[in-house]
């Protein structure tokens, strides 16, 4: 039975492309017979009846998938380009969006400034977000607002060019390009349309960008610290808290910024020490004042204590 299954799909694989699914049937149904022939009856009929239903359902499937892939081919190659528009419509209204992507691409140069143009534009910007080609949907829609601005799908082709860099941005480890590119067309879109119904949406994926770009600089600058470039760690800190003042890392960078601070004085020169140290002392002050309860209380605590010995030593 598995070497008739191979006869019958390399029969499948032979049939030219420009063959209609009716044709590749008759050829299957053609080689089915002369495989299954009545000289032999008994190699048709197996003693595991779940191996037979297996192997008439990849012959069964080969059959439909080859079938389709000939229709494709042919709306593809085809000059009919009113019957192509069709298909490609029809497709994307079932959900088929791979076949509608292929011939909405195929039918964008055609069309170009023709009565279909804006509806190709359109369809094939949505086909590649169903895709999951992210940043070619947001050039694809950036391209639409530029050449329908007065469409009324303009509104929603902008929110969907920013919604695609938004979904485009890739983890805060990586490079935050894309994320800044979001965050700019999402700022341009609520501007541009302050009363659009998807301003909620566009201000939440704002705050998830911006929260991306500060857990970015909070682990730049903490990385500082761990590499021991106090100073590089203490002025990235504070330039953190001051981009960042409500951020929900600023207990953490207040602390950084202590232990940091006190590394870089004890190691300063005799004559820069004691500002140092007593920045540290201000900072501390600070601290204890806005997180009362920090777990990182004490060890400033501590961290102070030795400031305060130091200072004492120099005024002494």
């Amino acid at each position: 039975m598995k070497q008739h299954s191979f006869n019958i799909f390399y029969e499948l694989i032979r049939v030219p492309h420009n063959k209609s699914p009716s044709v590749a049937f008759f050829i299957v149904i053609k080689t089915m017979n002369n495989i299954f022939s009545i000289s032999e009856p008994k190699k048709f009929v197996s003693l595991h009846p779940m191996k037979n239903i297996c192997h008439i359902s990849l012959i069964i499937l080969s059959i439909i998938i080859l079938g389709g892939c000939s229709g494709q081919e042919k709306l593809l190659k085809s000059t009919d380009y009113e019957a192509k528009f069709k298909a490609a419509v029809q497709y994307y209204d079932e959900q088929r969006y791979s076949r509608a992507r292929q011939l909405f691409e195929n039918l964008s140069l055609y069309y170009r400034g023709s009565e279909h143009s804006e509806d190709i534009s359109w369809y094939y910007g949505k086909c590649l977000i169903e895709a999951g080609y992210y940043y070619n949907a947001a050039y694809q829609f950036k391209s639409f607002t530029k050449r329908f601005p007065y469409s009324s799908r303009a509104e929603e082709a902008a929110f969907l060019c920013a919604y695609c860099k938004y979904m485009d941005s890739p983890a805060y480890t990586l490079d935050q390009s894309i994320t800044k590119d979001a965050i700019a067309e999402l700022e341009q879109f609520t501007e541009r349309y302050p009363q659009s119904t998807h301003i909620p949406e566009a201000n939440e994926y704002l705050d998830q960008l911006r929260y991306k770009l500060m857990q970015k600089d909070y682990e730049i600058a903490v990385g500082y610290y761990n590499t021991e470039s106090y100073r590089a760690a203490v002025v990235s800190l504070t330039q953190f808290l001051s981009n960042y003042p409500d951020s929900p890392r600023r207990e953490d960078a207040m602390y950084y910024i202590i232990k940091a601070g006190y590394e870089y004085a004890i190691n300063s020169r005799e004559d820069k020490m004691k500002e140092r140290l007593l920045q540290v002392v201000n900072n501390f002050d600070k601290f204890a004042t806005t997180f009362k309860q920090s777990k990182h209380l004490n060890e400033c605590q501590d961290i102070y204590t030795k400031c305060k010995a130091v200072l004492a030593t120099m005024e002494n």
